[in-house]
C-alpha cells in the first residue's frame, strides 16, 4: 500500500489500484454507507432449514413419522440426546406447528407427540436427506464421520 498525501487529504493507493482518501489526513479509514439495496425477503430454502435444520431434529421427525410417539420413546430412540435438548426441541417444533403435543389423562400424566399436518409435508425432504446421505455414505465413506 502507498499512502500520498495531497493539499493535507491522505490518500491509500491500494495493491489492486483502488484508491481511499481521508479527508482530515488522520490516517483513519472510514466507513462507507451501503449502497446495496436490501436483501429479499427470507429465501424459502432458509425458511424450510430453520425449522428442520437444527440439532437432532431430523431425527425426531424421522422417529415421529410413523405416528405418535412418548418422550420416553423418543429420547431412547434418538441416542445421544439428552432429555433437556429434546424437550428444547420438542417445544421448538411445537411453537413452528410441525409437531402437537398432547397431554394423556393417566396417572402419573404422560405426553403424547405426534407430527401435524405441517409436520407430515416435510417427511419428504427429510427421506430425501436420508436418500442422499446413503449415497454419501456409499459413494465417497470418507466424508461420512461418526
Amino acid at each position: 500500500m502507498v499512502n500520498l498525501v495531497f493539499s493535507g487529504n491522505l490518500i491509500m493507493r491500494f495493491p489492486n489500484g483502488n484508491l481511499l482518501e481521508s479527508a482530515k489526513g488522520d490516517g483513519v479509514v472510514r466507513r462507507r454507507k451501503n449502497r446495496t439495496a436490501p436483501p429479499p425477503e427470507i429465501c424459502p430454502l432458509t425458511a424450510c432449514m430453520t425449522i428442520i435444520g437444527g440439532a437432532w431434529t431430523p431425527n425426531i421427525l424421522w422417529y415421529l413419522r410413523e405416528g405418535p410417539r412418548r418422550f420416553s420413546e423418543l429420547k431412547s430412540d434418538v441416542s445421544g440426546v439428552g432429555a433437556k435438548v429434546l424437550a428444547a426441541r420438542l417445544r421448538r417444533l411445537e411453537r413452528d406447528s410441525v409437531v402437537s403435543r398432547m397431554v394423556m389423562p393417566t396417572s402419573p400424566p404422560t405426553v403424547e407427540y405426534r407430527l401435524t399436518t405441517f409436520g407430515l409435508r416435510l417427511i419428504p425432504a427429510i427421506e430425501a436427506i436420508v436418500e442422499v446421505g446413503h449415497e454419501i455414505k456409499t459413494k465417497r465413506p470418507g466424508v461420512v464421520r461418526k
